[in-house]
């Protein structure tokens, strides 16, 4: 389905339809998304579902002035934002950093199909801060171009291109020094 088609069903009011082509299309993408961030199958399964139920109760509002799927990332970046502010705070009740926390889920997930070289990549990623790390995943895993990034995140593209340089010359360092 096209981001075209879906639009105008937006504009005609057919959200069951629109809902369930955005789902059709973006589901997958918005799953990994999160899953980077929350590094568990689990988390990312739910915080999909919590975003499709955003999307559902913000449809009939989308004012169509964004794409579509700018429009679906700004929501679930936020999400995953908001899930690791909170599991920031649990992390600091348990005593332990969000970074141990996440890093133990990578090496417990049993969905986890990568070598030892994209385990140590999520970990290093894991270690950056908040907006390093959500422009590299943008850039990095989704191929999103600055300007979309910029239009999610609400960031300047040269922000944007600073931190990236910062979190892969980050990424880059702690993974010479493991392999």
């Amino acid at each position: 389905m096209s981001e075209r088609q879906i639009i105008e069903n937006i504009r005609k009011g057919a959200y069951e339809q629109a809902f369930s082509e955005i789902a059709q299309a973006y589901s997958e993408r918005l799953y990994w998304h999160v899953r980077r961030y929350t590094c568990s199958h689990e988390d990312a399964d739910d915080l999909v579902q919590d975003i499709f139920m955003k999307v559902w109760n913000a449809l009939p509002s989308f004012q169509c002035n964004s794409s579509v799927y700018t429009w679906l990332y700004r929501i679930a970046t936020n999400e995953a934002l908001n899930y690791i502010r909170k599991n920031k705070f649990k992390a600091m009740l348990q005593a332990q950093t969000l970074e141990t926390i996440l890093n133990n889920k990578i090496d417990e997930d049993p969905y986890f199909n990568g070598d030892d070289m994209q385990r140590e990549l999520h970990k290093a990623i894991n270690a950056l801060p908040v907006k390093q790390k959500t422009v590299f995943l943008m850039r990095y895993f989704d191929e999103l171009p600055y300007e979309d990034i910029s239009e999610i995140t609400g960031t300047s593209v040269g922000a944007l291109k600073a931190s990236y340089h910062f979190a892969y010359n980050k990424i880059k360092e702690k993974l010479q020094k493991i392999f």
